[in-house]
Order: C-alpha cells, then structure tokens, then sequence
C-alpha cells in the first residue's frame, strides 16, 4: 500500500489531488503502524524544519520512519521532506533531522529568499524518474550533502545547490513536483512506475 505521510503540515491537497488523477490507491496516515506496513512512502513538503520533526515526534513517528527507510520501503520525500533526512538544519539550531543521509540544510546567503519559482533542474546521473526540466521550488534553505554521490540533480540560484538526492530506496527532491504541471506529474508517474505501482 502507498502511504502519504500525515504530519500535520505539507502540502498534502496537491499530492492528493495528483494521486487521485491517477487512479492510484493510497492511505493517508499520522499512525505509526501505518507507517510500518507501508510499502511505499510519500512524505510532502512545506514547512518549518523544526516543526515537523515535532510534529513527528509527538506522533510517535520518528522510529517507524526511519526503521522503514533503513529496511528499503521505497520512499519519495517533497522539500522539508528532503531536508528532514539529514542531520540538522541551520532553520532550526539544535533540532535533530533523521539522520538518515548525512549532511546539512543551510540557508542561501544571497537572492530574494526564499527562492520561489521554476528552475531547471541538472540531473547528475541518468534517472528513470527526473529529467532535464523545469520544475517549481519554493526553498530558503538547502542540503549539503556529506557524500557528494547522494546528489542525483543540482540546480542554480546564485550557487549551484543540491536539487534531488537518492540513495539505494530513498529519492527527495527540493522543487514541489505536485506543483510543477505537467512536468511534475509525469515525474511522479514515473516514480510510482518505477516501484511497480499497478494501479496508476
């Protein structure tokens, strides 16, 4: 089963709507044995670093997360759901991320922050899922990556900063596909596609 991870933020109208459309069968859950059973994870994004990883806490989340990461649930994180797999965030000092990829999220030090609009993305290695393409972002804060060999695309604002990242069942990417057209719902077809998903 497709589980969205119900945080109590994120922009799950969007995802939802998008799924829908497809035709694909999903659950939307806060509940941690949800989580457990999952078979395949969508974490949405918008939020505050901090506030999410509280959020996830006080809903007894954290651990069912991160065990079903660790045991290779295919996984699809969208902006803070890209950041909170990483150590920290300079948006919220002393807040622990996941922990899962090893970095940090920093904020841009130059241009309008937060960055909101299309950019076009550098896919790094060849991707059955991202293209050379616009999509829309909406970011003021971005990873560095420890291993550089997580980066799947990078795109440019003032630097060239950390797009997407993948390793082994997990992909996240800093733009909002369920807000990028037709660009982005072809990008998450190709995801679900991608982990078998029969029923879109």
């Amino acid at each position: 089963m497709l589980t969205i991870l119900d945080y109590g933020g994120g922009n799950l109208k969007s995802v939802v709507n998008m799924l829908d459309s497809f035709g694909v069968s999903y659950t939307l859950s806060d509940k941690p044995e949800d989580i457990k059973k999952a078979d395949q994870l969508i974490f949405p994004g918008q939020g505050h670093f901090g506030q999410v990883m509280e959020s996830l806490k006080i809903k007894d989340l954290i651990e069912p997360l991160r065990q079903s990461l660790l045991k290779g649930i295919p996984f699809l994180g969208i902006c803070v759901g890209l950041q909170v797999l990483f150590d920290s965030s300079e948006e919220a000092p002393g807040v622990k991320g996941l922990g899962i990829l090893k970095g940090n999220i920093i904020r841009f030090r130059e241009g309008k922050i937060p960055q909101v609009g299309w950019n076009k993305i550098n896919v790094k290695n060849n991707s059955s899922v991202l293209k050379n393409d616009f999509y829309y972002f909406v970011n003021s804060y971005y990873a560095v990556c420890s291993d550089p060999d997580v980066v799947l695309a990078t795109a440019q604002y003032h630097i060239t900063f950390t797009a997407a990242v993948q390793k082994g069942n997990i992909m996240a990417t800093q733009f909002h596909p369920e807000k990028s057209g037709q660009t982005g719902y072809d990008t998450i077809k190709r995801w679900l596609d991608s982990q078998g998903e029969k029923n879109c």
